[in-house]
Formats: structure tokens, sequence, C-alpha cells
């Protein structure tokens, strides 16, 4: 990201802070931080007028979309977790949406697999993307991914990412992502629009 944000362009995905998802957050004081970061983003975006999106995770009654070979899916199959109008698949009241945000729902890992983002964000003029949320090998990698297989320009706030693997985060926000995204602090995004 450069030093300016053209505003009418950009928009923040927030990504995955669903109750029941940030409860696989080992430790609270990293998912208060997390959550606390991420409100600062949202609470930014919303002051610059940035088109916000609420990515979610959630499951029809019965699990029909999880197939038995997706290990992960499965897991939250058996747990119970993440079906569609529970609690525990709730945004965090913390950064929950409000009136003109968009909620996208998934069937998947990334934001973009079985989902109509796409078509939302070229409807609007998006090019680029900010993306914060968790977990850092899940979603945030999954969806910086094919943002830019599709030529999206893309910011990552690192600090407003996390993963249950603190080294995990470290690389991909390190290494591996700043061969694709612009990695900021939640600071440095705050400042770009002016409101840090």
């Amino acid at each position: 990201m450069d030093s300016t944000v053209d505003r009418a362009s950009t928009a923040v995905l927030l990504m995955d802070l669903q109750n029941e998802v940030l409860e696989m957050l080992p430790y609270a004081d990293r998912r208060q931080s997390l959550l606390a970061n991420a409100w600062a983003v949202l609470e930014a975006a919303r002051a610059a007028k940035l088109a916000v999106f609420h990515i979610v995770v959630q499951f029809e009654a019965g699990y029909p979309e999880v197939n038995p070979r997706n290990k992960s899916f499965s897991g939250l199959k058996a747990a119970g977790r993440l079906q569609k109008g529970s609690a525990g698949a709730a945004v965090s009241r913390a950064v929950a949406p409000v009136a003109g945000e968009s909620v996208v729902t998934k069937v998947r890992v990334g934001a973009f697999s079985t989902t109509n983002l796409e078509t939302l964000l070229r409807a609007r003029g998006i090019s680029h993307l900010v993306l914060a949320g968790y977990a850092t090998s899940g979603v945030v990698l999954s969806t910086v991914r094919w943002a830019a297989d599709m030529d999206y320009a893309l910011t990552v706030v690192a600090d407003a990412c996390a993963d249950a693997d603190e080294e995990v985060h470290r690389v991909l926000t390190e290494k591996v992502f700043p061969r694709q995204a612009t990695v900021l602090s939640t600071q440095q995004f705050k400042s770009l629009l002016g409101a840090g």
C-alpha cells in the first residue's frame, strides 16, 4: 500500500472473527489483542467510509456442506460447531457488523471459495483489499493467495490477524505475505487513513 488510499476502491475484509472460531485461539490475552486491533481497523475503515465485508463460516443443520474427507470441517461437524443461527457462529460483538456492511457466508476456508464475494467486490469497483482475521494460516493465507491470483492489491494488517501457532503467524506475515501484499500494523493502517 502506498502513502495514499483510494477510498472508493478499497474494502476491509474482517474474516472469521466469530465466537466459536475465536475460542480456538489459545490464551484470552491474545484473543483480546486480536479483537482490539480488529476493532481499531474497523473503526478507522468506518470513519474513512471504506467498504467493509464480514466473512463468516457457517453450516446448515446437519452439515450437508461438509465432505468426510475434509479434516478441518469434519471436526467442526463432529463437535456441532458453527451452525447457522447459533451464538457460536455469530460475529464477536466487539466487531459486529452494522447496517450497510455486507456479511458473506462461506463453507470453506478462503473468503472467495464458495461465496459471492468476487461479484460483490466487482459490483462496487473494489480493487484493493485490506485483510484482518483469524487464522493467519487459514482464511488469511487462503484469501491472500486467491486474491493475488485475481490481481487485487492487498494489504494485510498483521497485528489484526492471529494464529494458534505464533511462529507460523510470524513466518507468514514477515516472509510469505510480503511477496504478494503490503504488510502493515494497525497503527500504520490507521495513519494512512488519517485516523492515527
